[in-house]
């Protein structure tokens, strides 16, 4: 494996504060300050008279195309560890791997590194961390990530969970209503962040099991692992026990589908909250109010994470939304033209596809809406 290399990394600070004269005394200050939040000295402000809101950060190359340039510190110091829960944006609960827990802040200078991001540091992390007290620590480097589970938020990314192997989505038969266009919407998100999906639709006990026979049908087809579940009555729970063990998987879905109903009947005695659909709207509530590492009992770990009432798609541009459609690619290469969008063009094959029944109305009716940003 080759040796990454050293480099510098320019990262720009938000201005949150009126425009001052720098201390002209910067080196006795330095000697003077200690504690957590003071910064290595391979970092420095530069600038004179008015203070710059640039720092200059000694560093190493991710190591692939898009990976962040990770900051260079000193890990003899420090200590691995897995972040359980991120608590706003500034502290987190960060598990060793011989199982202490610490309380830790977040480096200023990693939030501003990573300020493309709703968060920056998420559960499922791995940080390279500073034990400064008793259990509390303050994080001094996130590893690059192997895979995300993310959503748009804004202008930001909200990066939900990290380096997990699998994504539950969990949709409800009933109250709310099957939204099967959400689902495919967590399916592109889940493509797009690396990570494999199972597709659980609960509460099946108040609908006839005839009516969702064609949407599992569909799913299974393109190749979808597809569980039927009612976590009031046991159903389908065995199942779902076999598919999380022994892995690193974050729940998602809409508010009030039951997801956390879900994961107290997987491990009984885990006690999540859990709430109903209101009457009025038919809509959830949130229960669930930060994204959590939870440990199974057996083997694996589960991510609850709060419901969503609609998933807004990070980092898909619309030229590429066409590959995060399995049943698309074998047709695409006979569309008339090579640009195809396959929204209004003639000799589409998609299109034709369609019309054929080959490819189903309902997933195509799904992609138009991501595609023109429904």
């Amino acid at each position: 494996m080759a040796k990454k290399r050293p480099k510098k990394i320019r990262v720009a600070f938000r201005k949150n504060r009126g425009k001052r004269v720098r201390s002209q005394n910067l080196t006795h200050d330095s000697l003077d300050e200690s504690g957590p939040e003071q910064d290595s000295q391979s970092e420095r402000i530069s600038g004179k008279g008015q203070l710059t809101r640039y720092r200059t950060v000694m560093g190493v190359d991710g190591g692939s195309e898009g990976d962040i340039a990770q900051r260079n510190i000193d890990e003899t110091a420090c200590q691995a560890g897995h972040v359980l829960r991120a608590i706003g944006s500034n502290r987190c609960d960060v598990q060793t791997d011989e199982g202490r827990v610490f309380l830790c802040s977040v480096r200023r200078v990693i939030r501003t590194m990573l300020r493309e991001s709703r968060c920056a540091v998420v559960a499922g992390d791995r940080v390279i961390f500073r034990i400064t007290g008793k259990d509390v620590g303050v994080i001094e480097r996130v590893e690059a990530r192997q895979t995300v589970f993310s959503r748009g938020s804004g202008r930001f990314e909200h990066v939900i969970a990290a380096n997990i192997d699998q994504l539950l989505i969990v949709a409800s038969a009933a109250s709310p209503p099957l939204k099967p266009a959400l689902i495919d919407r967590f399916l592109v998100s889940a493509a797009k962040g690396g990570v494999r999906p199972i597709i659980c639709i609960n509460k099946v006990d108040l609908v006839d099991a005839a009516d969702l026979q064609p949407v599992a049908a569909l799913y299974a087809g393109l190749g979808y692992d597809v569980i039927l579940t009612a976590a009031t009555h046991g159903t389908g729970i065995g199942q779902l026990r076999e598919k999380l063990l022994g892995q690193e998987t974050v729940v998602g879905g809409q508010s009030g589908v039951g997801k956390s109903s879900l994961l107290n009947a997987v491990q009984p005695g885990l006690g999540l909250r859990t709430s109903h659909v209101s009457d009025d709207s038919g809509k959830g509530r949130h229960t669930t109010r930060v994204a959590e590492l939870i440990p199974l009992e057996q083997a694996g770990w589960i991510v609850d994470t709060p419901g969503v009432r609609q998933m807004e798609l990070w980092g898909v541009a619309r030229e590429e939304l066409e590959a995060f459609f399995v049943e698309f690619p074998p047709f695409v290469a006979d569309c008339h033209f090579a640009d195809c969008t396959h929204t209004h063009e003639t000799g589409c094959r998609i299109k034709e596809a369609v019309a054929a029944g080959d490819v189903s109305r309902l997933r195509y009716e799904s992609y138009l809406r991501m595609f023109l940003g429904d």
